[in-house]
């Protein structure tokens, strides 16, 4: 049976918490008690409390956080990204768990606002995208739902770039010779998903884009139905490598 870790950075009170355990686990195609929640705001987050039990770590959104914030779990949480990617520990990480893996092995991230995005953009595989047994099976061109205004802007060693943006040039790597993923974009969200998380914080939105624009981007939302197949696949991953079967 494959167990799942999920890193949350999320408050107790963030609604957003369980509605993000379910949508990695429909994304999964497994129940949702096979996504076990960790709560990174504990602080006491390592590698082997990541790691224990479970065949693989997931790591989604962060609702108020970014990975610049200077917070006291942030350290023990860049620790343990770190540690995964050393080891090569099998690992999905959205949006700012994107973000952190990349600061925790040494690249470079940055709040720039002409990089953010929120919304449904269209994204374009690298050619190492078009060649990785995960992300080979995607469009040359998909639709992806984003939400950060943070970025990657500088890749770290070891790491193979498979998607980009126009507006986010890194959207997606591989750790080399590694089953770790991750993706700026949220492959675990989608359209209706998406449009309903956008709808609960449209107050947050409003006043940052102009209630114009904000509604613009709400209208703009389309489905991403090769991108939310991803995790699928990665679950397929898991089982072959496990050599296990699993029962919905």
């Amino acid at each position: 049976m494959v167990m799942y870790r999920l890193l949350q950075a999320r408050k107790s009170d963030d609604p957003v918490r369980e509605e993000e355990r379910a949508a990695f686990a429909q994304k999964l195609g497994v129940p949702t008690e096979r996504v076990l929640p960790y709560d990174l705001l504990r602080g006491d987050v390592t590698y082997h409390r990541a790691t224990e039990g479970v065949q693989a770590v997931l790591v989604g959104g962060s609702g108020e956080f970014g990975v610049l914030d200077q917070v006291s779990w942030m350290p023990s949480f860049l620790s343990t990204m770190k540690r995964l990617a050393e080891h090569g520990f099998p690992t999905f990480a959205s949006c700012f768990g994107f973000q952190a893996l990349c600061l925790a092995m040494g690249g470079s991230v940055q709040t720039l606002a002409d990089r953010s995005e929120v919304g449904s953009y269209d994204l374009r595989l690298t050619d190492d995208g078009g060649r990785d047994p995960l992300f080979r099976h995607l469009p040359l061109s998909f639709v992806a739902q984003e939400g950060h205004k943070d970025s990657v802007v500088g890749l770290p060693d070891g790491c193979i770039p498979l998607a980009s943006s126009t507006r986010c040039e890194h959207q997606a790597l591989r750790v080399a010779k590694t089953m770790v993923y991750a993706t700026q974009f949220h492959p675990e969200l989608d359209d209706v998903e998406q449009r309903a998380r956008f709808s609960r914080y449209f107050e947050l939105y409003k006043s940052i884009f102009g209630e114009e624009r904000a509604h613009a981007i709400l209208d703009e939302m389309r489905p991403s139905v090769e991108a939310n197949e991803l995790l699928a696949r990665f679950h397929k991953m898991i089982v072959a490598k496990h050599g296990v079967v699993t029962a919905r």
